[in-house]
């Protein structure tokens, strides 16, 4: 049986987040030889195409854990009807400079939360977007625009009654989609 790293990006930096709290709650859902690590973007500074010749330790570190996973899960808010400017500056620093894309060949899938009835449509499909242009496989189906409910989560975090038979069968179809790819 092989094991499998995946690299989780959050998009948004809030500790009480709903994404974090979504990211949190679907780990639980991956089978045993699936580990998640959660990546720290919050302390990159904003991308300076000047300073791809000495980048700073803070995006080394993200690079090299992008490096050694297998997979990629991006969990994302929605912001002014795109992804944060805090996820799009982490992926444009581990993508560069030129010809050094750590997020290449990754299969990743991608989903999110909001408030809002269409989750977060918007923000997921320029995601999936910049991810096509550096040659990232996503899942592609099934799609997951969550509207956070009450009892979306219960009580101990974990995904609620009503909607985990849905997010099983999301998470199922992505761990298959990284067997496919990685």
């Amino acid at each position: 049986m092989s094991q499998y790293q995946i690299a989780v990006v959050i998009g948004s930096l809030r500790q009480e987040s709903f994404n974090r709290q979504l990211a949190k709650a679907l780990i639980k859902l991956g089978p045993p030889e699936f580990t998640f690590k959660k990546l720290e973007i919050g302390d990159l500074p904003l991308y300076n195409q000047d300073d791809d010749a000495n980048q700073a330790d803070s995006v080394k570190r993200l690079k090299a854990e992008i490096s050694a996973s297998q997979g990629l899960l991006f969990v994302t808010p929605e912001y002014n009807r795109s992804m944060p400017g805090v996820l799009k500056n982490a992926i444009d620093h581990a993508s560069r400079p030129y010809g050094q894309n750590a997020w290449a060949g990754k299969p990743a899938g991608v989903l999110g939360i909001s408030i809002g009835a269409i989750g977060t449509a918007l923000a997921q499909q320029h995601l999936r977007n910049v991810l096509a242009y550096l040659d990232v496989p996503t899942l592609g189906q099934p799609e997951a625009f969550i509207q956070t409910k009450d009892g979306l989560f219960d009580e101990a975090g974990n995904i609620g009654a009503g909607s985990r038979e849905f997010l099983q069968t999301w998470m199922d179809s992505y761990v298959a989609w990284v067997r496919k790819h990685a």
